[in-house]
């Protein structure tokens, strides 16, 4: 069968490449075209547009870009009307993908939701048009089946691709051999893979590395950015970037200091100890906050309904509340332990590895009922 995905991040394209190797051993001629970035790219199939020119996040970031968001939906819907697929598949990225849902709906094509949008977040009457849009969805977090139940709509919970990806990983014995921090013990800077994470929180991390000159702090690279977007920031600093190798550098790491996203359930399921950060434009926040109704911004404490890390969200996310947190993590021993335990009970919760599979699964029983066996 033919699929088009529609990824509009960095972590929508790690779980659409691995979901489209799902696919092909469900499907051995699947063609793909699609949405996404170099990982999708590296499993075959047509990248129509790279996630690098999609990624907006927040209300004002929006707005200044809305020309070119508009110019993107209208070369998505004639692109996909041109590919003619048996299935759309919208891995998250809601904003846009619900408006691509609703246009292919219109079009009579199979619209499959992989990760769902977090409209328990804000909003929860979006569900009524996901309903009338999505054919169907799975979901990746535990509490999302009954939120949709309540809403009276069924979904299919897949687990949490993010297991696939960790279970993907290949330990690499030799890897602070080969980037040369075997002396120092490392503290790992996550800040994120949109462009005004950069500018707004990557500052604020390396104020904090000054602060502890007996750890090497280390930048993970965005896959969507280049050596030269981190170098105005550093400054000459020591601080090494290191692309393409992130699980590593968190397993290889004392403690990590993590921008708010996918990847602060990452360094949990990973067992690295964590303070999280998040700022962003202040008006953006402001809207968000009111808006918002949720008590948490991580996924780790959104899943365990309780804050296991510590969260330093705009104001709070500057270089002496860092500190602080950073220096319980890496010496409070009863606090390090704390959140190490937690850490346990959030891995039982998301459950095991397999998600991508599953819905690879599901979404061809779902196209061919007749020839799926699962």
């Amino acid at each position: 069968m033919k699929y088009y995905l529609i990824s509009g991040e960095a972590s929508g394209d790690l779980h659409g490449a691995n979901l489209m190797k799902s696919l092909k051993r469900e499907d051995e001629h699947a063609e793909f075209r699609y949405f996404g970035g170099d990982l999708m790219q590296a499993e075959g199939g047509t990248l129509a547009k790279h996630y690098s020119d999609m990624a907006f996040m927040g209300f004002i970031e929006v707005i200044a870009n809305i020309s070119t968001i508009y110019k993107n939906l209208e070369f998505a819907k004639r692109d996909i009307l041109s590919f003619n697929p048996d299935a759309l598949i919208l891995i998250d990225f809601p904003g846009f993908n619900l408006k691509i849902a609703s246009f292919a709906k219109k079009q009579g094509i199979k619209v499959l939701y992989y990760i769902s949008p977090k409209v328990w977040a804000w909003n929860q009457k979006r569900v009524l048009n996901i309903k009338k849009v999505v054919d169907h969805m799975f979901c990746i977090l535990p509490f999302e089946v009954n939120f949709y139940k309540s809403w009276g709509m069924d979904v299919d919970y897949v687990g949490n691709p993010l297991l696939d990806a960790i279970e993907a990983n290949e330990i690499d014995d030799e890897f602070k051999i080969k980037y040369n921090l075997n002396v120092k013990p490392v503290v790992a800077l996550l800040p994120g893979s949109r462009i005004q994470e950069l500018e707004k929180v990557l500052p604020e991390m390396i104020a904090v590395a000054e602060q502890f000159p007996e750890y090497q702090f280390v930048i993970a690279g965005a896959p969507s950015f280049t050596k030269d977007m981190y170098l105005p920031f550093l400054k000459n600093r020591d601080i090494p970037v290191i692309f393409n190798n992130t699980y590593n550098l968190l397993v290889n790491s004392r403690a990590a200091i993590v921008t708010s996203g996918t990847a602060t359930l990452e360094t949990a399921l990973l067992k690295t100890p964590q303070v999280v950060v998040y700022k962003g434009n202040a008006f953006s926040v402001a809207i968000a906050r009111m808006l918002v109704k949720i008590k948490f911004i991580s996924l780790a404490n959104l899943i365990m309904d309780e804050e296991i890390v510590k969260e330093l969200i705009q104001s709070d996310c500057n270089p002496l509340k860092i500190g602080q947190e950073l220096d319980l993590v890496l010496h409070d021993h009863l606090y390090r332990t704390r959140m190490l335990i937690n850490y346990d009970i959030l891995a039982e919760k998301v459950g095991e590895s397999g998600a991508s599979e599953r819905t690879a699964k599901l979404m061809v029983s779902y196209l061919r009922p007749h020839e799926i066996d699962l």
